[in-house]
């Protein structure tokens, strides 16, 4: 018997073959090399998701924990009547940068970094397909939220409100830089959060695991899948708004200046088409976590699978139709009001479907009240309240009495920090021995739970008698003898009380010495934990077939075969990065795809799109316009060297005696997918922006007003049939390239880039033929808008045809290998309705009104 436990006829200790663990080690050793996490300053070059993941969690953390000191000195100057502390224009920066950073830097993105770091290990796969965006996300969000947050240090931090309601916020003088680094800082963080939204939604689509069906998955990737659809759906409009919002504040151009055309009721629709479903786009993901805790913890599968997603489809669909229940004190008329009102208390259906179902398989099955099980409890406790009072506000009665009192802080609070906070740190010590290997202390994680649960209700609970006495919103201070004083004092106990709980997470979580964790310690039954050892960067050692929707307690011997690498991609002989590719509903394995590895490109390109925002908030354009152009620069390096490679072979072995193609094009690519996703968010954009050209018109005698001369129709006519004949050229681009007719390819995609220029060109020429002013009314504002975002989305479409161009050229478009091509067809499928909806509102409309 050797050390190594092997005899010299070739059998280990227990009888096995000795070539087998030869192989297995081999394969082993194959994936390490292929996915190691680089070390020293190439440490930040990293794309794996355990690690981005890590980071993207880290920050939002840091971010809350920013937020949450500023909320301690917002509490401590409202301890005392007449208190001093700060001034009066301190508390509105803080009060202002506390909304913004809780709701867009920490509630947000924390579900993307949570869902970045365990959904590739729910599906089986070693990573999601776009690895290097959701690096470039993470450093979008990082320097946009250091960008923003650090406004507080040079006074200079947004102070109207997380809001920014016009005509405020829109008024230069009063509210200085602050406003701009809103605006452009939280654009930009949009960015990671739409990029984050496409890498989940393509990865829940397209790498699961062979034999999991859509209606195997795991409720997580449910609520995953429905929350990026709605990301794609609500932060568009709030693009659209920033958009309009900037303008005005950099150009005059008058969105939100009744005294021109404008209306500041406008920013609040489009604000409000966000914020709303924003608040279950927090609340569903929360619900996911503990959709994976409640099962676990009660020891039997989730009663009721199928009404549980029915009933988170239902909450995000109507989640859209409830926006204009903030808006019930501005006047809207009462058939609005009946029906907003309705809708409001409609939504509580669904979401009492899920907190009933959660309830039902604890009371079926033995709960193991665990520390996730208290937290997970507590939220479903906390929650529910909330949600009681929210049926209280949406009566629109009672919303006129206490819509800017304190009593719709605590409702808030109630909602968001029972509904997504609990949820989040019962997740925090469900999944930490996961993530890190090791156990969270079970004495610690109790005292934490009793001072944040009591810290909370004694800091919130008085606060809606204080908003029925009278108390109203984003006050400083306040007289004494008004019956608030100890309302307020215990109010600030209580935060600091929370304040302690939290401190003693943090210092668990931090502290040396853990004891290491069991695999699989809760005896759960999905596949994230299958991983036996959190700093192997393989993620799971082979994807097994599935065939159950909790594949460890249903199919027997699953762990020691997923070890032995008896399913697909048991190693990685190329030593490339793989992952497996499955179709939308059946999972029928499609491709091997491979993914890129560790690039600084995505740090690189974040920092210069970045600064072309930061450039852009000082008014400093030929910095933004050179950093703007150096960040395209670096995405198309990136792009080039990174996505749709030609491989060496067109097959490989996947294993278990299945050969798959290494490379795929059309609605079978992962590309294809994430081009189709952006463009719906792209184009839900561009419809806010259609909205609100016709929200004028309604609020208007006459739109336009006579006195304005349309844009200039055959210029128009001109520019939008260029376009769509560069579309068409596209089209016949395609069909020749399967033709395999490089050359003609080459000319029709030239003649497609000079018609979309000049279709560009065109496009902008008319309304400056017609000599419409875009500072003197806000219809030629908005003509001009709707014409410079066509003619940007023309130049965006002549850079890919420009891209599969050089492909061609480079033998890297062929009749084979046609992703790029295909791609680019479909963006420009939007690109050609987009033209025609621009021509059909600034052309077609107003011969109708």
């Amino acid at each position: 018997m050797t050390e190594t436990g092997v005899d010299r006829t070739g059998k280990d200790a227990a009888g096995g073959d000795r070539t087998g663990m030869d192989r297995r080690l081999r394969q082993e050793e194959e994936l390490r090399a292929a996915w190691e996490i680089p070390g020293g300053w190439r440490y930040f070059s990293n794309v794996n998701n355990q690690v981005v993941g890590l980071w993207y969690t880290g920050a939002s953390f840091f971010f809350f924990l920013f937020a949450g000191v500023l909320a301690l000195i917002m509490r401590t100057q409202l301890a005392l009547p007449n208190n001093d502390l700060v001034s009066a224009g301190t508390y509105n920066q803080l009060y202002t940068l506390h909304g913004t950073m809780m709701m867009f830097l920490f509630a947000v993105p924390i579900f993307e970094a949570v869902a970045i770091l365990i959904l590739p290990q729910m599906l089986a796969a070693r990573d999601l397909p776009f690895p290097r965006l959701s690096a470039f996300g993470f450093w979008c969000f990082l320097i946009g939220g250091v960008f923003v947050a650090g406004s507080i240090f040079f006074d200079a931090a947004p102070d109207s409100g997380w809001f920014m309601y016009p005509p405020l916020a829109t008024d230069t003088k009063q509210t200085g830089i602050g406003a701009d680094i809103w605006l452009l800082g939280l654009s930009f963080i949009e960015v990671a959060s739409i990029a984050a939204a496409v890498e989940l939604i393509v990865g829940v689509l397209k790498c699961r695991p062979p034999g999991m069906r859509i209606n195997l998955m795991p409720l997580y990737c449910w609520y995953v899948l429905i929350v990026g659809g709605m990301i794609l759906f609500a932060f568009p409009p709030l693009i659209a708004g920033d958009i309009l919002f900037e303008m005005q504040r950099l150009f005059d151009w008058p969105f939100f200046d009744p005294a021109r055309g404008g209306d500041p009721v406008l920013w609040q629709h489009l604000f409000w088409i966000f914020g709303h479903p924003e608040v279950y786009i927090i609340f569903l993901p929360s619900i996911a976590l503990l959709a994976m805790i409640v099962p676990t913890f009660a020891q039997r599968p989730i009663l009721g699978y199928g009404w549980i997603v029915l009933a988170a489809v239902g909450t995000g669909f109507l989640s859209f139709g409830l926006w204009a229940h903030h808006m019930f004190t501005i006047g809207l008329p009462a058939l609005s009001l009946g029906f907003f009102s309705a809708a409001s208390e409609v939504v509580a259906i669904p979401t009492g479907v899920q907190i009933f179902v959660f309830v039902a398989t604890l009371l079926a099955g033995r709960v193991i009240f665990s520390i996730p099980m208290l937290f997970a409890t507590g939220a479903l406790a906390i929650f529910v309240f909330g949600g009681l009072t929210g049926v209280m506000v949406a009566l629109a009665p009672f919303d006129w009495q206490a819509h800017d009192s304190y009593f719709i802080v605590a409702h808030l609070h109630y909602t968001l920090i029972g509904g997504m906070f609990f949820p989040l740190i019962a997740g925090v010590y469900y999944f930490h021995p996961f993530v890190v290997g090791t156990m969270l202390s079970e004495r610690l994680g109790r005292w934490s739970f009793w001072l944040t649960f009591s810290g909370f209700n004694i800091a919130f609970l008085p606060m809606h008698i204080t908003g029925l006495r009278g108390m109203p919103r984003r006050i400083f201070t306040y007289p004494d003898g008004l019956g608030w004083d100890w309302l307020n004092l215990v109010s600030t106990l209580g935060a600091f009380t929370m304040v302690a709980g939290v401190a003693i997470l943090i210092l668990d979580v931090l502290r040396p010495g853990k004891p290491r964790a069991p695999r699989n310690p809760w005896n759960a039954g999905t596949l994230e934990w299958v991983a036996g050892d959190p700093t192997e960067p393989w993620g799971i050692r082979s994807v097994p077939p599935v065939s159950s929707r909790y594949p460890l307690w249903d199919q027997p011997n699953l762990l020691r075969d997923i070890d032995e690498g008896r399913f697909y991609l048991p190693g990685s002989p190329d030593q490339r990065r793989e992952t497996m590719v499955t179709d939308v509903l059946d999972a029928t394995p499609q491709q091997v795809l491979r993914v890129p590895g560790n690039s600084f490109l995505p740090m690189a390109a974040a920092i210069f799109i970045g600064g072309s925002f930061i450039a852009t908030t000082f008014h400093w354009w030929s910095a933004a316009l050179a950093s703007g152009i150096v960040g395209i620069g670096i995405i198309l390096i990136w792009l080039w060297t990174g996505t749709a490679v030609v491989p060496e072979k067109e097959t490989t072995d996947a294993g278990m005696g299945e050969t798959l193609p290494l490379y795929a094009s059309g609605s079978a690519s992962v590309g294809w997918w994430a081009m189709f996703i952006t463009m719906v968010g792209d184009g839900t954009a561009f419809l806010s922006l259609v909205f609100a050209y016709f929200y004028y018109w309604t609020i208007h005698p006459a739109f336009p007003p006579a006195a304005l001369m349309p844009p200039d129709t055959l210029l128009t006519l001109a520019g939008s049939g260029a376009a769509l004949l560069g579309w068409a050229a596209m089209l016949a681009a395609r069909r020749l390239n399967a033709a395999d007719r490089p050359p003609m390819v080459r000319a029709l995609l030239s003649l497609a880039i000079a018609l979309a220029l000049i279709g560009a060109g065109l496009l902008i020429a008319a309304p400056w033929r017609s000599a419409l002013s875009p500072t003197a009314h806000v219809y030629a504002a908005m003509v001009w808008i709707l014409v410079i975002w066509t003619a940007l989305h023309l130049v965006v479409g002549v850079l890919m045809q420009s891209y599969c161009l050089a492909g061609s050229y480079a033998g890297r478009l062929s009749r084979r290998h046609e992703i790029d091509l295909r791609n680019v067809v479909l963006y420009w499928h939007f690109a050609a309705l987009t033209v025609a909806t621009t021509l059909a509102v600034v052309v077609l409309a107003p011969l109708a009104m």
